[in-house]
């Protein structure tokens, strides 16, 4: 999967600064110019990642409700200078800190 996402944003000239995947969902900072339509990043990311899995797992599209391997809703949010260090953190850090705590994965 991260892979695939970091093939998409060179594609589409944005830069995924950090990622981290989980079963459930996905942490992403990215880089991108202003020029840049953030429904058209994540457009990007979910429906080719989502076409090129289904290509080659059809199975997969029979075990996911819906048929969808992606929620249609996402959060996005701008990060400035001051908190891109604590950004990247919780990245690095978020599914390492729920397991170790034995929590259940939010989506």
């Amino acid at each position: 999967m991260k892979e695939m996402l970091k093939e998409q944003s060179e594609v589409h000239k944005f830069e995924i600064v950090e990622m981290e995947t989980d079963k459930d969902h996905i942490h992403l900072l990215i880089d991108c110019s202003p020029q840049h339509y953030l429904p058209n990043i994540m457009k990007a990311l979910k429906g080719n990642t989502a076409r090129f899995l289904f290509k080659e797992f059809p199975e997969l599209k029979k075990e996911l409700w819906g048929g969808h391997l992606w929620n249609p809703s996402y959060f996005v949010c701008t990060v400035s200078d001051r908190t891109e260090e604590q950004i990247k953190a919780y990245i690095q850090n978020q599914p390492t800190k729920k397991r170790k705590r034995g929590r259940p994965m939010g989506v």
